[in-house]
């Protein structure tokens, strides 16, 4: 067997992986970098985008397309509006208190979590794509007239799975523009940089933090609809996106939108690569002992600043 065509198409795979784990951290970066806290329940928030995803698709029925169009709409709206009633009705009324504040989380966590199951139910449902037509990836090889191109055995993707990773991109891109140019955007950046002084000018803070908060769950949402049709909706799926999130969110750097981007892909590809020609155990593995590395010798994080 070459090693290279197999590579390329482990990094295919990891690059589907990179792509949903950038959406789910931006959204937990997101909230810390604005709010300041730690949000336990963000997972969640993931796996209820999954479930709903199913719900909406399995009630339209019809054309695959049809349902999964709706769920990309629906879904992260309803998760990012209970995300929303979640802020209100519980964080701040605790004032945003970082230590309660987790405390709080973790409740909203076994909350959506026990909801889920009971509605649900314990099965792992699947949402078909789509459109999920099987692509066969040329490679090259030096032959005895030249370089010529040939199809290795198995060697082979979707055409969901890189939409998927170019729709991840999109929305990044629309996630920095609405932070670098548009109105709420400074509002958001002068909320993270000086709550008070925010405050002072009028800004009003309780309703950018309800809007940041649902607008994280929401990204933790529409990545969990994005990569339910290659994997399944359980209602206890929600486990490996919050510690991935929070090993791409140390080491990119709490509160760094770019960092956190650049971590993702790190982890992502990383994870596929290792998860093709290893065990996804290992791929875990070495991505803690990472985070490990990066707390004892830059604990800001690669993108993060110190403060003082």
């Amino acid at each position: 067997m070459e090693f290279a065509p197999y590579l390329f198409l482990a990094t295919l795979e990891g690059a589907v992986t990179a792509a949903v784990l950038a959406l789910t951290a931006v959204g937990l970066s997101l909230v810390f970098g604005v709010m300041r806290v730690v949000n336990v329940a963000h997972g969640e928030f993931f796996m209820l985008g999954a479930v709903l995803a199913w719900w909406v698709a399995h009630m339209l029925g019809g054309h695959p397309g049809l349902g999964f169009a709706a769920a990309l709409l629906i879904a992260p709206l309803m998760v990012g509006l209970i995300a929303v009633a979640a802020d209100m009705t519980v964080l701040k009324r605790i004032e945003y208190d970082p230590e309660r504040t987790i405390v709080a989380t973790i409740g909203i966590l076994y909350i959506i979590q026990q909801v889920t199951l009971m509605t649900y139910g314990p099965d792992a449902r699947p949402v078909e794509p789509p459109f999920n037509t099987r692509l066969a990836i040329p490679w090259f090889r030096f032959g005895e007239d030249g370089v010529e191109l040939y199809w290795p055995w198995g060697l082979a993707t979707t055409s969901y799975k890189l939409a998927v990773i170019g729709a991840a991109g999109v929305v990044l891109l629309c996630v920095w523009l609405l932070m670098a140019r548009s109105r709420i955007g400074l509002l958001m950046r002068a909320t993270q940089l000086d709550r008070e002084m925010a405050l002072a000018f009028a800004i009003p803070v309780e309703r950018i933090y309800a809007i940041v908060f649902g607008l994280g769950a929401g990204l933790a949402a529409l990545a969990a609809v994005l990569i339910v049709p290659i994997s399944q909706a359980h209602y206890l799926m929600g486990g490996d996106p919050l510690l991935l999130s929070f090993i791409v969110v140390i080491i990119g750097g709490l509160g760094s939108l770019p960092g956190t981007v650049v971590a993702a892909i790190l982890i992502g590809l990383s994870d596929g690569i290792i998860s093709v020609f290893f065990s996804p155990t290992l791929a875990k593995i070495l991505a803690t002992l990472l985070v490990a590395l990066v707390l004892v010798f830059r604990p800001q994080g690669l993108f993060g600043v110190r403060r003082a």
